[in-house]
């Protein structure tokens, strides 16, 4: 079972975006998100996939890169099961393509330093593009 991503696109600087996160396949109890934190990561061309977000598997607490601080929401809806990323303000150098994933660890939030390698149940990915 995996997280697939959605709602990417092409849009001018400053302007917005929603992304949506939501499992794929069979949906077992066990892997509900209500259960698991989710963070959201991208990739640009050429570079290594970096932190963006991620919300708490309570949806309580929330955690942001520096980036992209005071631009993007996370914001989850354990009853839909899914997981959004509003982008406002978008730059030029946001355009990468955007995973995401929960955390290996149910039911448990890092709060800070998150890595890729602490997360898992990765989907395809979507394109974000922000033209200047």
């Amino acid at each position: 079972v995996q997280l697939q991503a959605s709602g990417g696109g092409l849009v001018q600087a400053g302007g917005s975006l929603r992304l949506s996160c939501t499992t794929s396949g069979r949906t077992f109890s066990s892997f509900s998100i209500s259960s698991f934190s989710v963070g959201w990561f991208r990739q640009a061309p050429g570079k290594e996939r970096e932190f963006v977000a991620a919300v708490s598997w309570s949806g309580l607490s929330t955690s942001y890169a520096d980036s992209v601080k005071g631009r993007f929401t996370i914001s989850k809806d354990n009853g839909k099961n899914t997981v959004y990323l509003q982008m406002d303000g978008l730059k030029p150098e946001d355009t990468a393509v955007y995973y995401c994933a929960k955390d290996l660890l149910a039911k448990y939030w890092r709060g800070t330093n998150y890595v890729s390698r602490d997360f898992g149940s990765w989907g395809q990915g979507t394109q974000v593009t922000v033209s200047s």
